[in-house]
């Protein structure tokens, strides 16, 4: 696979430090944050240990560190270890925290999770957002977001940045909503209808939630194919532990594959896409059922009651399922997909064909699929922890505004 191109992103984990002193003096500042995050608490002679720096050299940076609120001492360390203990440092519960927030077709969510990676604050709007425009969807998630940072400041956090999934093809620039047909947003700035107390990012919901999956998944590798599946379905590739964004920023529209050319209509504009044959309303379609407040709620019952036509309408949705993952897989060889989203609670009645379809199809060794733990919580719980890792990548900028 090529490399994962993310280079030109404004801001967010993983990106280059200049080689200069002063770039030094920030890549040392990361070191020692990841090293206690990784492994904390720890004591300054354990991080000098852990990262190949003096112990002089990583006391000046921890100090630096707890004057920014970015690590917090706990006193001595536990008894046992050799020599004179030292004062055990971990990450702060209180200082900077990541925003996350999502927009979904039918729900609005966000939430506030600190260095530890721990949410804070949540708060959540169920109702429709497909047809409205974005000013009112934007300003009702505004007040969402001014209550949890509130909340959050309450505990002694403030918010570091904010980063907002949503489903839809982002601009390079981050901010701007190319396409959300979902949605049907068309360039859409969400940069100029979003607070600007803060710095914002903007990303697909699917890179978000793949994201969160490299992160706090279980065992997750780091070249796998994350598909996030609801009424739209996306997907993110990861390569090396990156994002593969394609040129325009655009890759992963796993939604909009057509599995047959002549088939249904598509809000995209296309036919046969997809969406039309594995998306939660199609699935209802397919089903014979009318939409529900809880869609999956609904499928997942009736399939487990034994309702012949949904299952059947599940069994169908993971062959389109497969026969769309197919061409990814053929075509990136990751070592695994993982489903993730909405859909993943229908993984029981969506797997079985959706791994008959990839094994008679795929040129090589049948690719692993696996459930995503996180389930929707995914790209929510990606955009919070994005700011957070941008924080410990480069905790010189947060060290700069303290």
């Amino acid at each position: 696979m090529t490399a994962p191109l993310h280079e030109d992103r404004p801001a967010g984990p993983g990106r280059a430090l200049p080689d200069t002193q002063q770039g030094m003096r920030r890549r040392n500042l990361a070191r020692v944050l990841h090293a206690v995050r990784a492994e904390g608490p720890l004591s300054r002679a354990a991080v000098a240990s852990r990262i190949g720096l003096t112990r002089a050299a990583v006391s000046t940076l921890v100090d630096e560190l707890i004057r920014s609120g970015l690590l917090e001492e706990l006193g001595p360390e536990r008894p046992g270890r050799v020599g004179r203990p030292g004062s055990a440092l971990a990450l702060s519960g209180r200082g900077p925290a990541g925003i996350g927030a999502e927009i979904g077709v039918d729900h609005l969510a966000v939430c506030a999770v600190d260095l530890r990676g721990t949410t804070r604050s949540r708060a959540i709007r169920q109702g429709a957002n497909r047809g409205r425009s974005p000013g009112p969807v934007l300003a009702e998630l505004t007040e969402l977001i001014r209550r949890v940072v509130a909340e959050a400041e309450g505990e002694g956090l403030w918010p570091a940045g904010l980063a907002v999934a949503v489903p839809g093809l982002v601009a390079r620039d981050a901010r701007t909503v190319v396409r959300a047909p979902n949605l049907d947003w068309h360039e859409a700035d969400l940069g100029d209808l979003l607070p600007a107390d803060f710095p914002l990012t903007v990303d697909n919901e699917a890179n978000f939630g793949a994201l969160a999956e490299l992160w706090l998944g279980d065992g997750t590798p780091r070249d796998f194919l994350h598909v996030s599946a609801e009424i739209g379905i996306g997907a993110a590739v990861v390569v090396d532990g990156g994002l593969l964004r394609g040129t325009r920023g655009f890759a992963g529209e796993l939604g909009h594959v057509p599995v047959q050319p002549d088939g249904p209509e598509c809000a995209c504009g296309g036919r046969g896409c997809l969406e039309q044959y594995a998306g939660e309303e199609a699935v209802l379609r397919a089903a014979g059922l009318e939409p529900d407040e809880d869609r999956v709620g609904l499928l997942a019952g009736r399939a487990a009651e034994g309702d012949e036509d949904v299952r059947r309408a599940l069994r169908d949705a993971g062959t389109a399922l497969g026969v769309a993952l197919t061409g990814a897989v053929n075509l990136l060889d990751p070592q695994s997909v993982v489903l993730g989203g909405e859909l993943s609670g229908l993984a029981p009645w969506l797997l079985p064909s959706l791994r008959d379809e990839l094994a008679r199809r795929t040129a090589g060794p049948a690719c692993p699929v696996s459930v995503s733990r996180l389930g929707p919580q995914g790209p929510l719980l990606g955009a919070a922890h994005s700011v957070v890792r941008a924080v410990l990548d480069d905790p010189a900028t947060v060290a700069e505004r303290a």
